[in-house]
């Protein structure tokens, strides 16, 4: 059944690119940090246009390294992209999570998605509607990069392919979230700041998203609940902030509610987790904290 539903999920993504179409990386430069070797690289992920990312390879763990794939967040700071992971951005605890995992013996990759980072430069909403015309949407094109950045991850040799996990804030939870969803390949998953229940959004229209945000035809299919719920028995953490107005309370109890239930009856009873934190749309340390910890059981 989840792989019947999952089948749904993706055919709702627009026209994409051959999912198994080959793929191709180049090493475009490499950089020693206290922790960790930082890969710079070219992937060849949908066949229109290069990928930039970084790969971050631990000093102080032999391969094969478990993996994290680290989404970045939007927040309209379309420079960042990729950077996030090595360099961080305001609403995220200070130590970047390319050093945090590397001090665990944690490789990351992380990528730029359309529009971020080396592929910004073209307004978000022109390419949204440009993509419309030709039967694509805007996130179905960066959730199919991401899952061919998996694809990636899983073919070099020195990253233990039974040991990846997806995490991200904000845009990027909701990325890790899709990611994880779709690809049983990932093994444990967390989500910063951006679990928000579609019921919510409709009553509110002070809830506000991105354009990214929107997938045609989705809500005639789908709520919150039921996309996690694909990621179940595997582990799943939300963290959220109390005063957090992308995430409202009465959405995430109901969401929890239903996760419980679902990862209940799946025999995996505590397998979901909604931490919820005295902040706004951001990751203070206890936040950080659960998060290492949660990684350091489940991956």
């Amino acid at each position: 059944m989840q792989n019947e539903t999952r089948e749904k999920l993706y055919s709702l993504l627009g026209d994409l690119p051959d999912r198994h179409r080959p793929i191709s990386a180049r090493l475009v430069g490499e950089e020693e940090r206290d922790s960790y070797i930082l890969e710079t690289l070219e992937l060849d992920l949908n066949g229109e246009e290069p990928v930039p990312a970084y790969f971050s390879r631990p000093k102080n763990a032999k391969a094969p390294w478990p993996s994290l794939l680290y989404s970045h967040a939007h927040g309209g700071a379309y420079q960042i992209g990729k950077e996030e992971l090595i360099a961080g951005r305001p609403a995220l605890w200070p130590v970047p999570y390319a050093e945090a995992m590397a001090e665990r013996g944690v490789a990351c990759l992380c990528i730029d998605h359309w529009c971020f980072g080396e592929r910004c430069g073209r307004e978000e909403m022109h390419m949204f509607k440009s993509m419309l015309w030709y039967g694509k949407v805007l996130w179905g094109m960066m959730v199919y990069d991401s899952l061919r950045a998996m694809d990636y991850l899983v073919s070099r040799p020195d990253v233990d392919a039974q040991r990846i996990g997806a995490a991200g804030i904000s845009m990027g939870s909701t990325l890790s979230v899709w990611t994880a969803a779709l690809d049983t390949r990932i093994k444990t998953c967390v989500e910063l700041c951006c679990l928000t229940d579609y019921e919510e959004m409709e009553k509110d229209d002070n809830i506000k998203h991105g354009i990214y945000y929107y997938v045609p035809s989705l809500r005639k299919y789908f709520d919150t609940a039921d996309i996690s719920a694909l990621i179940a028995p595997r582990p799943h953490l939300c963290t959220a902030g109390r005063y957090d107005r992308a995430t409202p309370m009465d959405g995430l109890e109901r969401i929890e509610a239903q996760l419980n239930k679902v990862y209940e009856d799946m025999g995996a009873k505590g397998g979901f987790q909604l931490n919820i934190y005295p902040c706004g749309h951001m990751e203070p340390r206890a936040m950080r904290e659960d998060i290492l910890a949660f990684f350091d059981q489940t991956l």
